[in-house]
This record gives structure tokens, C-alpha cells and sequence, in this order.
């Protein structure tokens, strides 16, 4: 093996409305400024694009998403799971609470995920109970976690994937302030919480560098998942910037996967290595929700790429263009994808990157 390929994406936030549509849907009470019931956000979806199918079938949310897993075969599936996995009636006063069914945890089978990043301000809405019945749940499904657990040491620790006999993939997840998650989520010594980061100083890629060392044998590659940053907005601060080379020069990260952003930011390549600053949402209930059209949060990415196993430099990224529609990933239109490579043109211009039409429903980052 020379070269393997890995699929990311950003949040996939398979609670409330989501949850609903699947066969174990959750007690449906919320508790939200606006909406009392998550099946108040199937009605506004139906309302914009028609009838769901309830129960909908355990694959039923990643639509054409699968026809392109099969297409390209990654060697390892690697998400952010914004949701925690939990029949527990903790919810913390937050104002949005995720949560999806343990029964329902087959929408994330049916996408043969290999390893959620759970380092984020969703995972914990439910509470230190609902954190150990999501690792529980995930667990038992055989889906790797990273970025939470049952203590520090837990949350702390990578999820490891192993792919093409002993080659391994590495994957460290993280949450940073500047997404909402709270400092007092910060796992401990003897309590469950996230793996949280409290700044960007280089003191956390010194002591990032330190963690990665201890875990890393030779021919692993290495990937660091940050949840940072706001959910709207396409910038990019010189500390995330910094952090990020930081990670791959002294850290020997060979993928920085950022998200948070609820649509995709820019993307770099450092020393040949792939950072991306936001993936953007890939599966998410906002379907009729209005107010920023003018991102275009119905339409995702799925990024695949291929790394060189011996340096862990990109060899070719290939991004494939999604719709979210009726609570089902479709195939992207022309017109939509053209609208996607033309804003990350635009935003990836000062890091020297740009898009290129490969195919109908996908864009090579050049």
C-alpha cells in the first residue's frame, strides 16, 4: 500500500428532527426559544420540500451519499458526530439540545463509519450520563470515538483505525472555546467530559506534539479533528492559522479536519499536507429554517482524500457536492456545484488553492 484514501466530513447531526423521522424516534419534547417539538422541524422540511418517509430506513438520510462511498472505497470513514446517542432526560439548559434514539444508532452503520470525533458543544447535551451512553451505544455498534470519554485519559486518547494490514490511522479530536463548548465540559482526572482546548497558544502543540509521540509507531498517519470557530462566517483567524501549522510542523499531524462552521471554509496545503479550516455540514435538520440563504447550508461536501502513507502529503482531494433534501443527501446540481467551487475559489485564494470541476457532482482541489 502507497497511498490510502480517507473520507471526512463536518457535522453530522443526526438528532431532533432526524431522529424523529427514524423507527426509535426520542421523546419529542425540546426545549428551545422557538420550537417545543423536534417534530416541529419535519413539518417545516415537508412544508419546504415535501413528504419524509416515516419510519425512514436506517440508510435512508445518506441518500446518493452511499452510491459515492462505494465509488471511491475509502480506506477509513471519519465524521464529527454532533449529537449525542442517549435515552437520558439530563438535557442542560443550553437552548439547542441534540439528541438521537440508541436504537437508531443504525443510520450510523448503514454508512459503515468507522470513527466519530466527538469533541464538541453538542455531545454533552444531555448530560454526563448521555456522554456514556453515546460512547456506550458507539461502542457496541463498533464505531471508534475520539475526543470524549469516561476521563481525561479517555477523552484524550485517539481512536485507532487500522487499514491495509498494520498501517494504522491515527485520529485526535478536540474542541476549542470558539464553538461554544464550555470550559467546565473539559474532562478530569474521574469525570466524563471533552477534550477541550482552551486557546491556541503553541504551548497545546507542544503538549499535542508530546501525546502524538506517545501513541505513534512508524507508518501511522496522524489526524487532528478541531471543532472552532463560529457556525457562520467564511473567516479564517491568524490563530487557527498558526495552530494548524503548528500541528503539522511540530506536531507531526499529517490532516488538520476543521469543523463547526455549518458550510465549508477554506482549504491549504502546508508543507504538502492537507488543512481543512471547515468542512461544513454534511447531514443536519435545517431544512426550512431561514435566515442565512446566503450560505447555502443545504449543501455539503464529502471530502475524500488520498494521502501518500510514507510522508502523509495530499496526493489528490476530490470533494463531492450534496444537497440536503428531505432529509436525504442528493447529488448536488450543476449550477450547485459550480456555486461551491467558485466560493471555496474564493476563499481558499489566499492560501494559494482552488477548485476544478472532475466530474458533474465533484471538485479537485488544485
Amino acid at each position: 500500500m502507497t497511498q490510502l484514501t480517507l473520507f471526512l466530513c463536518g457535522d453530522v447531526m443526526t438528532g431532533r428532527g432526524i431522529d424523529q423521522i427514524l423507527a426509535h424516534p426520542s421523546e419529542p419534547a425540546i426545549h428551545e426559544v422557538c420550537m417545543r417539538s423536534a417534530t416541529d422541524y419535519v413539518r417545516i422540511a415537508e412544508e419546504k420540500s415535501g413528504p419524509i418517509p416515516r419510519p425512514a430506513d436506517p440508510a435512508y438520510v445518506w441518500g446518493d451519499a452511499l452510491g459515492e462511498f462505494e465509488r471511491v472505497r475509502p480506506d477509513a470513514r471519519i465524521v464529527n458526530l454532533e449529537t449525542a446517542v442517549t435515552c437520558s432526560g439530563s438535557w442542560l439548559d443550553k437552548g439547542i439540545n441534540y439528541r438521537m434514539h440508541p436504537d437508531n444508532v443504525g443510520c450510523l452503520i448503514a454508512a459503515r463509519i468507522d470513527c466519530c470525533a466527538l469533541a464538541n458543544n453538542h455531545v454533552l447535551d444531555w448530560g454526563p450520563a448521555g456522554l456514556l451512553e453515546t460512547l456506550d451505544t458507539l461502542h457496541a455498534a463498533g464505531v471508534k470515538t475520539t475526543g470524549a470519554g469516561r476521563n481525561r485519559a479517555e477523552a484524550a486518547a485517539p481512536a485507532v483505525i487500522g487499514v491495509g494490514g498494520r498501517r494504522r490511522v491515527l485520529v485526535f479530536s478536540f474542541a476549542a472555546v470558539t464553538s461554544g463548548v464550555p470550559p467546565d465540559w473539559a474532562a478530569s482526572e474521574h469525570a466524563p467530559g471533552v477534550e477541550v482546548l482552551a486557546d491556541l497558544a503553541p504551548r497545546r502543540v507542544d503538549e499535542i506534539a508530546v501525546r502524538i509521540g506517545a501513541a505513534r509507531r512508524q507508518g501511522d498517519l496522524v489526524i487532528a479533528s478541531i471543532h472552532w470557530g463560529g457556525n457562520w462566517g467564511y473567516a479564517v483567524s491568524r490563530g487557527e492559522i498558526e495552530f494548524a501549522h503548528g500541528l503539522i510542523d511540530r506536531a507531526g499531524v499529517d490532516l488538520v479536519h476543521g469543523h463547526s462552521s455549518h458550510h465549508p471554509k477554506a482549504i491549504e496545503l502546508h508543507a504538502g499536507k492537507l488543512i481543512l479550516y471547515g468542512c461544513g455540514d454534511l447531514i443536519n435538520d435545517y431544512e426550512g429554517i431561514g435566515g442565512h440563504e446566503t450560505y447555502r447550508n443545504d449543501l455539503g461536501l464529502m471530502y475524500f482524500a488520498t494521502l501518500d502513507v510514507e510522508r502523509g502529503k495530499l496526493q489528490r482531494l476530490e470533494m463531492v457536492a450534496m444537497q440536503m433534501k428531505r432529509f436525504r443527501l442528493q447529488r448536488a446540481a450543476p449550477a450547485d456545484v459550480e456555486w461551491l467551487r467558485t466560493v471555496l475559489g474564493r476563499e481558499s485564494r489566499r492560501f494559494g488553492t482552488s477548485g476544478a470541476r472532475s466530474a458533474e457532482h465533484a471538485i479537485e482541489l488544485h
